[in-house]
């Protein structure tokens, strides 16, 4: 829509589109609103229609299968905001803490450890999708009622996996990052679920899926009205047998340039090795990354899961410490990057 267009010539073009049989999805900016249009048949009728109506500035047809993620559709980078803070804008965020919660005195210790080290949110699994069905599953609503009272201690947000679409209501009660892991990406009903919850989702990239497979996972939770996605670069599975994944760094670079999504990686399960996770994450700093999620736990040795991935808070704090210069550039090149955009 041109800059200047009324909520009142707003309507008139998504009715007018409506008249179409055409679903209608739309992007409120500062300066102006996009209209995305979606459906089954060959849109040239309408393309052409709406374009002659004198409030629209222009009407493109996208040529990606993922439609209201991609570049196309919006050229600015999104920001997804999460209990205040903001990722995918001027700020690198962390997101840390245990692989699973395990008790009160445990998650309570780790939030504030990784809190006081500087990160921004809060990751700890209550719901556990184990490969083996007698590792531990995790606590389940327990859980998030003690993810809930490290919140209150610490004014950390709450990142933490949904692994049906049953269980969203309930975890969309305490969480404010509701997570989908990476084998449940291509769970469609549970990303059509979370495209109606109201909740921000961070999406993480399947074991085995490709770049173009993650946008279409994307695309449902967007498409079922939830633009507030996050998408999560987490190691993919390859013939390497030295770390536990393959991170892919160039599909960290390759995103950036195809969708409009913010995008973090987790250095821990995309190695395997807490001596990995520093080096992984200063150069997820250097590709252009939005944050982080990192495994830190107060006793690694001693944890119920994902022990030799995860950092001892001294080891998160430190890490932290280093990432600081690293920051630093990521800051001045994202002031360059927006500058170049204006």
């Amino acid at each position: 829509m041109k800059p200047r267009a009324t909520k009142q010539e707003i309507q008139h073009v998504i009715e007018r589109i409506e008249e179409f049989g055409y679903k209608v999805h739309s992007i409120e900016g500062e300066e102006r609103v996009v209209i995305g249009v979606v459906g089954v048949g060959d849109v040239t009728a309408c393309l052409e229609s709406v374009e002659a109506m004198p409030q629209v500035e222009k009407a493109v047809r996208i040529s990606a299968p993922y439609k209201f993620v991609s570049r196309e559709f919006r050229p600015g980078k999104t920001q997804v905001v999460v209990d205040g803070v903001e990722i995918g804008g001027d700020e690198f965020v962390v997101m840390a803490g245990p692989c699973s919660v395990e008790n009160e005195k445990q998650i309570l210790h780790a939030a504030e450890e990784v809190a006081r080290a500087g990160a921004r949110l809060l990751r700890g699994g209550a719901f556990k999708p184990r490969t083996s069905p007698y590792d531990f599953q995790g606590l389940e609503e327990e859980g998030l009622k003690l993810l809930a009272r490290a919140r209150e201690a610490t004014g950390l947000g709450i990142v933490t996996e949904v692994m049906s679409d049953r269980d969203v209501d309930l975890i969309a009660e305490y969480a404010d990052l509701l997570q989908v892991g990476a084998r449940n990406m291509q769970n469609f009903a549970l990303l059509k679920t979370l495209g109606r919850c109201g909740k921000p989702v961070l999406l993480k990239r399947g074991l085995s899926s490709t770049i173009k497979e993650l946008l279409m996972s994307a695309e449902y939770v967007v498409a079922h009205g939830n633009p507030n996605v996050i998408l999560c670069e987490r190691g993919i599975r390859t013939f390497e047998t030295a770390t536990r994944n393959t991170c892919d760094l160039a599909g960290v670079a390759a995103l950036a340039e195809l969708t409009h999504l913010p995008l973090i990686v987790d250095p821990s399960h995309a190695t395997g090795k807490r001596s990995l996770v520093p080096a992984v994450s200063r150069a997820a700093v250097a590709i252009g990354a939005d944050g982080l999620l990192v495994e830190a736990h107060p006793c690694p040795e001693k944890a119920v899961s994902d022990g030799a991935q995860s950092l001892d808070l001294r080891q998160f704090a430190t890490m932290m410490r280093e990432l600081q210069p690293w920051i630093t550039l990521w800051k001045q090149m994202r002031v360059t990057e927006t500058a170049a955009a204006v």
